[in-house]
């Protein structure tokens, strides 16, 4: 790993979801697509990039659509816990099978495949340029992994944290349905709040917001987006303290 004088962010929270592991097939672990994955990740890895990622379980379970079916919402929250492991070790597996060192620190205790989370030694695994993957979100109940992302993103001392999605920034509609929805370069953490733009829970963009952590979001989909990003290219939508370009 060399590092570079001329990258912008020198240590990166990136959050990813479930669903974007799953490809094309919307469930599970697209083997394809966490290949590729990995390989973005590697990329700035050898930049000099020091990173951290916080990964969803969508693609398995969804602790809030099973509650909302009738399932004990604390019980199903922790299954979903399970769900970002399985992703986690499985995102470990296809770093490591491309030389990209890594580790799992898991919020709940899976002694058997994953180091418990202790801020020191996610510090310590960082500057050895190692990526490491926060699994099982915050360990508690009733609170999403955008949230569980935001307080990593704290912790570790992040210069910015990433939110990968499948659209190429923040709009003030679904791009998907909408083809005059209007995409955002930059905003402000009040915008997102007073708008209701769907970009992170109420919660982890509060969050970001009181400690000044600046979210940068981007399309995942799109190869080499994540390095362009990490260069200080201006691209998906920026939210920070203040509108800024």
């Amino acid at each position: 790993m060399s590092e570079r004088d001329d990258i912008p962010w020198k240590r990166i929270l990136l959050k990813l979801s479930g669903e974007s592991l799953a490809g094309d097939d919307k469930f599970g672990i697209d083997s394809d697509t966490i290949s590729s994955t990995a390989l973005e990740l590697k990329a700035i890895v050898d930049m000099g990039v020091e990173l951290a990622v916080v990964v969803g379980g969508g693609n398995f379970f969804r602790g809030m659509q099973a509650a909302a079916k009738g399932m004990d919402r604390v019980g199903s929250d922790y299954i979903g816990m399970l769900a970002t492991a399985m992703n986690a070790l499985a995102l470990q597996q296809a770093l490591e099978a491309g030389n990209t060192p890594s580790r799992v620190l898991s919020a709940l205790a899976i002694s058997g495949v994953a180091e418990p989370y202790v801020r020191a030694r996610a510090l310590k695994h960082l500057k050895k340029g190692r990526v490491v993957i926060f699994a099982a979100g915050t360990g508690n109940p009733l609170f999403t992994t955008d949230t569980a992302a935001s307080l990593r993103a704290l912790e570790i001392g992040a210069d910015v944290m990433v939110k990968a999605t499948r659209v190429d920034g923040v709009y003030d509609d679904d791009p998907e349905e909408n083809p005059n929805a209007r995409k955002f370069d930059y905003l402000t953490f009040k915008d997102v709040l007073t708008r209701r733009l769907k970009v992170m829970d109420a919660t982890a963009i509060t969050l970001c917001e009181e400690n000044g952590m600046p979210i940068q979001v981007i399309d995942m989909h799109k190869p080499g987006n994540l390095q362009r990003m990490a260069l200080g290219d201006m691209i998906g939508t920026l939210i920070s303290d203040s509108l800024s370009s």
